[in-house]
């Protein structure tokens, strides 16, 4: 597993990543990284763990309209989206205990 460096809301972070899987990941810390940002620009919330939290349910309150739709179509990527968000959420909470273990 290759180990990479990002940057979400102005801070650096080394996420392991399976090979063959670094566009994928780019594209979520984007993901992540703007949903974090529009919360703390909004301007009422200010701690980065609360800002995460939010960004993260803002991200699967997103993604649990998309089984429901994609069922309807046939779609068979429901599932892997529903994968991709809890394994995208269990990331969120290790860099986020790790971050409050520094504090």
């Amino acid at each position: 597993m290759k180990q990479i460096e990002v940057q979400i809301m102005g801070q650096g972070y080394v996420l392991g990543c399976p090979e063959g899987g670094e566009t994928r990941l780019g594209e979520a810390v984007g993901k992540v990284d703007e949903a974090m940002c529009k919360i703390r620009d909004a301007g009422k919330i200010k701690a980065r763990d609360r800002i995460a939290v939010l960004a993260a349910l803002n991200l699967a309150f997103d993604l649990t309209d998309r089984p429901a739709a994609a069922q309807a179509s046939g779609d068979s990527s429901a599932a892997s989206a529903s994968t991709d968000l809890h394994n995208l959420l269990q990331r969120m909470d290790a860099v986020l205990a790790r971050d409050n273990q520094l504090i």
